[in-house]
């Protein structure tokens, strides 16, 4: 079944592909968009309901905007949707809401995946926030995020370059960004006991790789694979290793749950 474009119902806006029975939720960062998933959405179309919200940081009401509020937005479309139970990929600020959600909502989490995932430290802006109106700047920001710099591709640098030079969109960012780091979740993921795989870039630069060995050694179910010459975003910039580590680990979930049932 090919890819849809946007949907937009009512204050929702997602892409859903109806390509299997069990969900596969895509949770994008606080830069990200649904692109930066297309090779999961590519791999996993025809055997999952892969379903990409777009995260209203730019468009929800601004007192409501926090992680706390972002959340809220993501149970109220599963909820919409009628989605019973769903599996969870979660990059940067979207690992952070996989996990928030997976802690209020633990009956409808069949499983997490997180790749550079904040929650517990990040370095995403450096001591200040990046510079308006020079492009060169924004251009080696969005460079550091790859281990490869030509996967900031100059639409994305664009992209970023526009959201930070638009004031209303800034204030956005910022005061998403500082709730991230009020919402530091050390003593809390203990609790998470769904499955997890933590997928990380050994040359990520603003969530390093012992990040993903600290989240390892909180999560009690939780599986690490460190990717080399890989940033922050695995699922773009290695993509074949990402999807054969994802794969590996639903297909071996539904083994286990098959066995279960026999």
């Amino acid at each position: 079944m090919r890819f849809k474009s946007v949907i937009k119902e009512g204050s929702f806006k997602y892409q859903e592909t109806n390509g299997g029975e069990e969900v596969l939720l895509l949770l994008h960062g606080l830069f990200g968009a649904t692109g930066n998933f297309k090779a999961i959405q590519e791999n996993f179309k025809d055997t999952y309901n892969v379903v990409t919200p777009v995260l209203p940081i730019m468009s929800m009401p601004i007192k409501q905007l926090s992680l706390g509020g972002l959340v809220d937005h993501i149970a109220a479309f599963v909820e919409y949707k009628g989605y019973e139970k769903i599996h969870i990929v979660g990059n940067s600020l979207g690992g952070h809401l996989a996990q928030l959600y997976a802690i209020r909502f633990p009956e409808k989490v069949n499983s997490i995946t997180l790749t550079g995932s904040s929650g517990l430290f990040e370095n995403a802006m450096g001591s200040s926030f990046p510079k308006r109106g020079d492009y060169n700047f924004i251009r080696t920001k969005a460079e550091s995020t790859f281990y490869d710099p030509a996967t900031a591709t100059k639409e994305m640098v664009d992209e970023v370059f526009e959201t930070v030079n638009d004031r209303a969109k800034a204030i956005r960012v910022v005061i998403t960004a500082k709730s991230a780091v009020r919402n530091n979740l050390e003593d809390k993921i203990k609790d998470i006991l769904s499955p997890v795989l933590l997928v990380w870039g050994k040359q990520d630069k603003i969530t390093p790789s012992w990040v993903g060995e600290k989240f390892h050694s909180i999560l009690p179910n939780s599986r690490l694979e460190i990717i080399d010459k890989c940033g922050h975003a695995p699922m773009m910039e290695r993509p074949d290793d990402f999807n054969g580590l994802l794969s590996d680990f639903l297909n071996n979930l539904s083994k286990n749950k098959k066995e279960a049932l026999a």
